[in-house]
């Protein structure tokens, strides 16, 4: 695009860490609930990745910068063929970056808007992918919290890929999560009772409940009970006592089965391991590790010749962002240069506090460089897809990021 015609990547002092000039960015792609993602290709190596970025200043307005680093603590001592792994991460003065596999087949949310029919097959695959996905969550005694087809990203050759971690928490042992956190439609039962008596508290079967409404979901169209954003939790509470789910006469009795194992109200009864899942009669018949090694076909492959999400997200980011990202030299060179003069407006000093929290508690992650200290040119995955991240040890639960809490509690809110 520029008037340099060159070839040859670029070299990069290899004790440098990895930042923003880094990668060419190539198009906007999508937003998030609290960051936007373009595609971008590393200079040097010119592997391709999608990389989201969070604006710091908005991210402390809103009370998020610890879903933000919970995500990065989370997702920094993980690797498996069926999440979508976190690359790198890093830091300028506006934003915070996260670098992570690039899957271009869209999500399940877009296909089921394009009006995708999903066969018993597809789903049939789909859920084993995502049972080993969950099932190595749980080893990391990781609850993902919001397991929706949203969430839920295809790549190329039509391979399931769970993503975004920010709402998910770590349990040790036979500790329960108790705070009210999710999508309303694919909650379970026993998130909404903690939320109305206190409950017991929930654990990993959550994320089976929510499996079994996505796997419904794609099959019908719709979901197994009319919950939308707005419904009363007590109304919600009340359709699970009173409502029976209804299911297609013309899907196989194995998959009926399944989905209402997956769909069972009481979580001490519910499929909620990859054990449960693997003794279903209905996938008897499944080679489990042919699964793992992604060598089963899909039977659904997003088309090749698009981009399978929507364009307005290029459109946006070009036309209403007001500090576009292809723009962020120019424009921190310009406020370098304005700092050093008189006559710079200052930050209010609680903001400019957070702001400085926030720079020195960031987590830096490189698995490119974790890779070559291992002294490994490949995967940190065992035959078992488990992760070989000496990051895994640093997981702790999200709340207990306090001194995030302390400094940027809400009174950062303009």
């Amino acid at each position: 695009m520029g008037g340099n015609h060159s070839h040859k990547p670029p070299v990069f002092d290899e004790n440098e860490e990895v930042n923003f000039d880094h990668f060419q960015i190539l198009r906007a792609i999508g937003k998030g609930s609290f960051g936007k993602v373009c595609i971008v290709q590393k200079r040097d190596t010119k592997k391709m990745y999608a990389m989201k970025y969070m604006n710091k200043q908005k991210c402390i307005e809103r009370d998020e910068v610890r879903n933000v680093f919970r995500e990065l603590q989370i997702m920094q001592g993980l690797e498996h063929p069926f999440l979508v792994n976190l690359w790198y991460s890093f830091q300028d003065e506006e934003d915070m970056f996260m670098v992570v596999d690039l899957l271009l087949g869209g999500d399940l949310r877009y296909h089921l808007q394009q009006n995708v029919h999903f066969t018993e097959g597809d789903v049939k695959l789909y859920v084993c992918e995502l049972a080993l996905a969950l099932e190595y969550l749980q080893r990391y005694h990781i609850i993902h919290r919001d397991i929706k087809p949203d969430n839920i990203l295809l790549d190329e050759h039509g391979h399931v890929h769970i993503t975004d971690f920010n709402i998910a928490t770590v349990v040790k042992g036979a500790e329960k999560a108790s705070s009210m956190a999710g999508t309303k439609p694919y909650m379970a039962p026993e998130v909404f009772q903690v939320y109305v008596d206190g409950g017991p508290g929930y654990s990993y079967p959550v994320d089976w409940w929510s499996l079994g409404v996505t796997a419904y979901e794609l099959l019908r169209g719709w979901r197994p009970y009319e919950i939308h954003s707005a419904t009363p939790i007590d109304e919600i509470l009340n359709m699970f006592k009173v409502e029976r789910v209804h299911y297609s006469s013309t899907w196989c009795k194995g998959m009926v089965a399944l989905l209402k194992k997956l769909l069972t109200k009481d979580p001490e009864s519910r499929l909620s391991s990859l054990g449960d899942i693997q003794s279903a009669p209905y996938l008897a018949d499944m080679n489990w590790d042919a699964v793992l090694e992604k060598a089963l076909t899909p039977g659904f492959v997003p088309n090749k010749g698009r981009l399978n999400c929507d364009p307005t997200f290029e459109l946006e980011e070009m036309i209403l962002e007001s500090k576009p990202l292809h723009k962020k030299k120019k424009r921190l060179a310009k406020n370098r240069s304005k700092d050093g003069s008189k006559d710079s407006c200052p930050l209010n000093g609680h903001l400019q506090q957070c702001l400085e929290t926030v720079r020195k508690e960031f987590i830096v992650f490189n698995r490119e460089k974790l890779w070559k200290q291992q002294g490994q040119g490949g995967q940190l995955l065992d035959t078992e897809g488990r992760a070989g991240s000496q990051a895994q040890g640093k997981l702790q639960d999200g709340c207990n990021n306090n001194i995030l809490a302390h400094a940027c509690s809400r009174g950062c809110s303009s």
